[in-house]
């Protein structure tokens, strides 16, 4: 997955070239994500039917920040970016109940320790359908296509029993993207919504974003980030929320 993400930046650049000069932006975001974390996952195997685990409760996982990097182009209406993060979470419990993951059984009161690790790979391209840059504060309305793959392993494990499940999560989805400047080329509003149903389930991720650029070629940006999943992949049951602030700093050109 790591090479496909190389693949990403390489599209990202070569996207770069094709676009015109006039109205080009090119760009780079790093930013740290303080999201909380609650939900349940079941694994099922060869017929047997996993228990719905809750990260919390049952396997004592708490809630992780994590930082992420994004690679960004535009040029006229077109936009594209490639982003990447490493959720990682652990926690140790006894277990109050009987619980089946994968086909294996960890029996009451037994001691488990447990982590949920995956790595986050998000493309995204939208077309401004409204674009008024160049009218009073500015502002743009957007149509978004975006991709993300979660890629990673769900581990628990006690002193007699070790089970671990890895999985590939592609996740498509559509949605809007919005901003206007509030003061002229300082402060501006972004609102980003996407989402798509999958298999019965449903995938979210938005965000809720200011921006103030207090020198030219460099933006402060805090802001609220939903990414909310119920999907089935890989016999995996995911149905979990990971949201919250994040701050950030932009570097454009």
């Amino acid at each position: 997955m790591k090479r496909a993400f190389l693949g990403m930046i390489c599209f990202v650049a070569v996207f770069g070239i094709a676009v015109p000069a006039q109205a080009f932006e090119l760009g780079v975001r790093g930013y740290y994500w303080f999201p909380g974390f609650s939900g349940n996952v079941k694994v099922d195997n060869a017929g047997i039917r996993g228990t719905n685990i809750n990260f919390e409760t049952d396997l004592g996982m708490g809630e992780e920040s994590h930082p992420v990097i994004e690679a960004f182009i535009g040029g006229g209406n077109h936009h594209l970016s490639a982003a990447y993060y490493k959720a990682e979470y652990s926690g140790t419990a006894t277990l109050t109940r009987d619980i089946t993951f994968h086909g294996i059984t960890f029996p009451l009161s037994v001691l488990t320790a447990s982590t949920l690790e995956y790595d986050a790979y998000d493309v995204m391209y939208w077309y401004d359908i409204i674009n008024l840059e160049n009218f009073l504060a500015g502002g743009s309305l957007g149509i978004v296509g975006r991709v993300e793959v979660l890629d990673g392993d769900i581990v628990i494990q006690s002193t007699l029993l070790n089970q671990k499940v890895s999985f590939t999560a592609p996740l498509p989805m559509l949605g809007l993207n919005f901003h206007v400047g509030v003061l002229a080329d300082i402060l501006e509003l972004r609102l980003l919504a996407t989402g798509m149903a999958i298999g019965g389930g449903t995938v979210f991720d938005g965000l809720a974003e200011l921006s103030l650029t207090p020198i030219p070629f460099i933006d402060i940006n805090a802001g609220y980030r939903a990414f909310i999943i119920d999907v089935d992949v890989d016999n995996v049951e995911f149905d979990y929320d990971t949201s919250g602030p994040y701050v950030a700093l932009t570097i454009s050109f």
